[in-house]
């Protein structure tokens, strides 16, 4: 049954990788890098501070709590809290316990992959941190802005940039899903904690 797994994974990849462009090439690249997306992050610590400016409502048992905190810098530290443990999960635990060795790096199969600029990434590549990080932003920021259309672009921009990864060459599709549970899970648990300390708006006005 694994081993039928592992093959699927690996046709998935080869299906996805095998098609290329010039023009994917580069879009892919760019999709794929961490800063091209600096303005997004900014975009969203930005909604967060003007909708969340207000001073947080604690719930009991933390009504004993005599100082005032705005509500938005609860949430950027929730977002701090859930990107770092997707990141620590996927990379820091999953990636050397598991040692699956990248497409990139699989030999045998590196020489069937188109590498864009020659890329490989890092040695190992269960689970992708890229995955379970934008999953974890874009859940937790669906879950508290509470808009469909919100949603709807963030999840866009997940699948864009996981896909990104295994256009490069550098991710099986197994590894992208891992990573979107591992942000799934992180972002609900969060959400789950920050409900339970403090007083979130139902809905964010238009």
């Amino acid at each position: 049954m694994l081993e039928r797994i592992l093959e699927i994974d690996r046709e998935c990849l080869l299906a996805i990788n095998g098609w290329h462009a010039p023009w994917a090439d580069t879009l892919m690249w760019i999709v794929s890098a961490k800063a091209t997306w600096i303005p997004l992050y900014v975009l969203l610590v930005g909604l967060l501070v003007w909708r969340f400016r207000m001073p947080a409502e604690w719930r009991r048992p933390c009504a004993c709590v005599r100082w005032s905190m705005p509500l938005c810098i609860v949430l950027l530290l929730g977002f701090g809290v859930s990107i770092g443990l997707a990141d620590w999960l996927a990379s820091g635990v999953l990636k050397p316990c598991v040692a699956r060795l990248r497409p990139s790096h699989e030999e045998g199969l590196a020489d069937l992959l188109h590498l864009v600029r020659d890329y490989r990434g890092g040695l190992y590549g269960f689970a992708s941190s890229h995955a379970a990080n934008t999953m974890a932003c874009a859940l937790l920021f669906s879950l508290i802005w509470k808009r469909g259309w919100v949603t709807l672009l963030l999840m866009i921009w997940v699948g864009l940039n996981s896909y990104s990864r295994m256009y490069l060459g550098v991710h099986y599709p197994t590894d992208i899903l891992c990573g979107w549970l591992i942000g799934a899970v992180t972002a609900w648990m969060v959400y789950g904690v920050l409900k339970h300390l403090v007083v979130l708006p139902n809905k964010v006005r238009k």
